[in-house]
């Protein structure tokens, strides 16, 4: 293995020269002079360099992923050599869509910690589409139809949803009984979920309309159909809960969102892929799978979860 490739990855992880240098015992002159030669030899720059920060270029992303890779399964080779075979360990940065992180993750974690105990788990929750290279993602899950170009995706399980309003917002409002009565109600949906597409007996349609409030948080949307402003169209895995308790009631019972949209485990596309990765992504499989824990009863989701994480 190269020393230069630690070096960097070093680096490129503590965000400036004399950082890495210092975790090496190298000073900041010889960290430059080191990188400098590394690029030379690979014939691309790999970092920004200017007088208050570092970045990595486009090349430098791409080469400190399989650079990490590449330390990680020589670690892992070393281990399985030295009777450590399974013991995972450095950073494994996972990404999540906000409530599912809260709801169905975030409660599960505790049996692959406990299991892993030298592994660092990074948890970032946002609705936004993270970009997995230049935010240095392992596992993203992503829920819908479209997982993103260039990647490598695992379904794990489906994501069923409903069309929903409080008992209180109907009782005002009434229930619409069919697609074009939407057009009378207060829709709700967060930036980018609309337009619907709806499948019914007679195939799929499509509800393009504004939401009544406007919003990039799906929580808030949750929040909102529960205080009665309108009508959303939910995720079991967001709201089944409140639908069994009555908080909220389904409307248009044979219209459901398509089937398309899914659960995933998404990340980079690439040859190298470190064990964390595939132990998490394993992990994930077993704890959601089919049927999902969220298409129960209460009693039953918390049951299933339990079981399948013993």
């Amino acid at each position: 293995m190269d020393p230069d490739y630690e070096l960097f990855v070093q680096v490129a992880e503590s965000g400036s020269l004399s950082a890495g240098g210092r975790v090496l015992g190298l000073s900041p002159a010889m960290v430059s002079k080191r990188l400098a030669r590394l690029e030379a030899r690979l014939g691309v720059q790999l970092i920004h360099r200017t007088t208050r920060r570092l970045a990595l270029t486009a090349p430098g992303d791409l080469f400190y992923r399989d650079a990490v890779s590449i330390l990680t399964m020589i670690a892992e080779a070393e281990a399985r050599v030295t009777g450590q075979a399974g013991v995972l360990s450095g950073v494994l940065r996972v990404s999540a869509p906000t409530s599912f992180g809260r709801l169905h993750l975030a409660p599960h974690l505790k049996p692959f910690l406990d299991a892993h105990p030298h592994l660092t788990l990074e948890l970032d929750l946002s609705d936004a589409f993270v970009d997995l290279l230049s935010e240095r993602i392992d596992v993203a899950i992503r829920i819908g139809a479209d997982v993103g170009h260039g990647l490598t995706a695992k379904r794990l399980s489906t994501s069923r949803r409903v069309l929903c309003a409080s008992p209180d917002y109907l009782a005002r409002s009434g229930a619409p009984r069919t697609i074009a009565e939407l057009k009378q109600h207060r829709l709700l949906a967060a930036s980018g979920q609309f337009p619907w597409t709806l499948i019914g007996r007679r195939g799929a349609v499509t509800v393009d309309e504004v939401s009544h409030v406007r919003t990039n948080s799906s929580e808030v949307v949750r929040e909102l159909a529960l205080a009665g402003v309108g009508i959303a169209l939910r995720s079991l895995w967001d709201v089944g809960h409140d639908l069994s308790e009555g908080r909220l009631t389904r409307v248009l019972r044979d219209y459901r969102g398509s089937s398309e949209t899914g659960i995933y485990a998404v990340t980079p596309n690439t040859t190298l892929r470190p064990h964390s990765v595939t132990s998490f992504i394993d992990f994930l499989a077993h704890l959601y799978g089919e049927p999902a824990p969220w298409e129960l009863g209460r009693g039953r989701m918390v049951s299933a979860a339990s079981r399948r994480r013993g």
